[in-house]
């Protein structure tokens, strides 16, 4: 691969897409995988997709846990993607709310989703070919951000978030099943 190449990407919301979604989880012992999500990464790697989190971290900027408990669950998380064949390229956060309890995370910003900062920043620094990408989310500000990013959008179930339109063309009961919609294997979205 030459450094003008260009890949492609899956993104991926962590709360909700990869992990059980039990309110701001930032411990180890509260980090539970979804079913089916390590095999399904390992899928998309193999099949030449980077793998890159992009993660709105709200609790940080209300004071719940600090940027350093955050890194520290995000590497164990990435060692357990390592050992199931399925490396993250990136994994992108926001720490920012409007209505952030601590000041200095306290703005309205371009990383947060459903702004797509978080996305284009990876786009730029890995080289990714948006028209083969795609996004995973469990919330709609997620299906925006992928939009606004320019990339497919695809919303999952297992965070407990469904879709409050009629179209629901892009809800998949979990991160596998898009993975199977994705690589041709007749997974098919939910009604």
């Amino acid at each position: 691969m030459t450094s003008n190449t260009v890949v492609p990407a899956a993104f991926l919301d962590r709360d909700g897409v990869i992990n059980v979604d039990s309110g701001y989880v930032h411990r180890v012992d509260d980090f539970h995988f979804i079913p089916g999500v390590l095999n399904a990464c390992r899928s998309l790697h193999v099949a030449g997709y980077k793998l890159l989190v992009v993660t709105n971290q709200a609790g940080i900027a209300h004071g719940l846990y600090d940027e350093q408990a955050f890194n520290e669950i995000t590497d164990w998380m990435s060692n357990r993607f390592v050992e199931a064949g399925a490396p993250l390229a990136g994994v992108y956060y926001c720490p920012h709310h409007p209505a952030a309890r601590i000041a200095r995370f306290r703005r309205e910003c371009g990383c947060r989703k459903p702004a797509p900062g978080m996305i284009t920043q990876a786009v730029r620094e890995h080289r990714i070919d948006v028209s083969n990408s795609f996004l995973v989310g469990d919330k709609a500000s997620d299906l925006e951000a992928a939009q606004r990013a320019g990339l497919l959008g695809y919303i999952v179930r297992s965070g407990g978030c469904t879709l409050e339109r009629n179209d629901r063309s892009g809800e998949f009961e979990s991160l596998a099943a898009v993975v199977d919609h994705i690589l041709g294997k007749r997974a098919r979205p939910t009604a």
